[in-house]
């Protein structure tokens, strides 16, 4: 058995809006962003994920992962859902939406929780 959660965490919304990410965007994750961060300019944020993975003797193993980045004036890109338009990883001068899917695959915060995980399963 797998549970997965995820949300972006953004410094100048005071870590929100987190666990409650999908709840608060409410489908409309860029504009909702975009509209909440407006004239602001630390813009620091970070998707997270948090893996559980019971193993047969139902033993719990947990991975997470976090990717640092910021988040742009304006949506670019065609690639990825959600904040990927507007989220910048550190390093980066493109959107993860610019990035790509290839991209997105071996650096989300999702793809670094899995490896954790699949570090603890052997």
């Amino acid at each position: 058995m797998l549970g997965e959660d995820s949300g972006l965490e953004v410094d100048a919304l005071a870590g929100g809006p987190g666990v409650k990410t999908a709840r608060w965007a409410d489908g409309r994750h860029v504009s909702r962003i975009l509209e909440a961060l407006a004239g602001v300019e630390d813009r620091r944020a970070r998707y997270v994920c948090e893996l559980v993975a019971l193993d047969p003797a139902g033993q719990e193993l947990r991975g997470a992962g976090t990717l640092e980045g910021r988040i742009a004036y304006e949506a670019r890109g065609a690639a990825g859902f959600g904040f990927d338009p507007v989220f910048v990883p550190d390093g980066e001068e493109h959107t993860v939406a610019e990035l790509g899917d290839g991209w997105k695959s071996e650096h989300s915060h999702r793809a670094r929780a899995a490896a954790v995980l699949l570090r603890q399963i052997g």
